[in-house]
């Protein structure tokens, strides 16, 4: 088939990858524009840009897919389907009706459960058991549209880098095997009064609460995971919590209980098991300890 391959972070690219190998026609990749990253704020391609030029495709960038002559060049690709993994721009109808088959996105949850921009993450908060990956014919709603094809995985104890990796690779292999014959397909519609939204994490909800329940406090870790991580302070510094354990102590909220950085919330104690300074490598909390004391009886915020 000739597809518009539409994405930007490392999610996206299994996908790209895995419709280039099933011998489909990429007739261009559309991702974010180069942003500014790492210490000298250079501008870096997208993960999807990077992964397209490595195979030869042809890469857009554009700022907005609203202008008409956006939508002309968009059009006169002449595909047949444009296939969507995270982007980033909202599509207007003149882009989701150009191609012959419009268009389908690899959306990382089990619709209409976690519609919205971190469906991932919001799934591990709320304590969800199952996620998953849902083909859906994109339509002017937010992840409203049809589904196509669905895989599910448990969440277990993943944090949201491992779950992310693990779908894009499921979604990947959903998107080739939706693709063999979608005049066959059955498409369902959802049922909007089972929704639930994922919005965009904002940064302000990593700071851990420690009047949490530490069930909480541990998805939390999770969820935040490798990026932008869970965190607290002790005095000036931010420590990033990358992965912690649930302990079944009690005592004062935001306490640490003991030499091996257990820290009381407001039911049960968390104690991190991988920890970030501010600045520093991730480590052991074992190790870091050895460095910088944070003794018994220290509050925590």
């Amino acid at each position: 088939m000739r597809i518009i391959f539409m994405g930007t972070p490392d999610f996206a690219v299994p996908t790209l990858t895995a419709l280039h190998d099933a011998g489909h026609t990429i007739v261009a990749a559309y991702t974010q524009p180069p942003r500014p990253a790492g210490r000298g704020k250079q501008l870096q391609p997208s993960p999807v840009q990077q992964a397209a030029q490595a195979r030869g495709i042809e890469v857009r960038c554009p700022v907005t897919l609203k202008d008409a002559q956006a939508q002309a060049d968009f059009a006169a690709l002449d595909a047949d389907v444009a296939v969507v993994a995270a982007y980033g721009l909202i599509l207007p109808v003149p882009v989701l009706e150009a191609p012959r088959h419009g268009c389908l996105n690899v959306h990382a949850s089990i619709l209409p459960h976690w519609r919205g921009a971190a469906p991932i993450q919001r799934a591990i908060l709320a304590g969800d058991a199952v996620t998953g990956v849902t083909i859906m014919q994109m339509e002017k709603g937010l992840d409203t549209g049809p589904m196509l094809a669905t895989v599910r995985t448990p969440i277990a104890r993943k944090t949201a880098g491992e779950l992310t990796a693990e779908l894009a690779e499921l979604g990947a292999q959903l998107m080739v095997g939706t693709l063999i014959d979608l005049k066959a397909l059955h498409p369902v519609r959802q049922d909007d009064l089972e929704a639930t939204h994922a919005p965009k994490i904002d940064k302000a909800e990593s700071r851990i609460d420690f009047h949490r329940d530490a069930e909480f406090i541990e998805r939390q870790v999770r969820a935040f995971a490798p990026a932008p991580g869970a965190f607290f302070e002790v005095g000036q510094d931010r420590f990033r919590v990358l992965a912690a354990e649930v302990i079944g102590r009690e005592g004062a909220a935001g306490t640490v209980l003991d030499d091996q950085l257990t820290i009381a919330c407001g039911h049960g104690a968390i104690r991190p098991t991988l920890i970030q300074r501010a600045g520093k490598p991730a480590m052991e909390t074992a190790a870091l300890l050895r460095g910088y004391a944070i003794p018994a009886g220290t509050v925590l915020r």
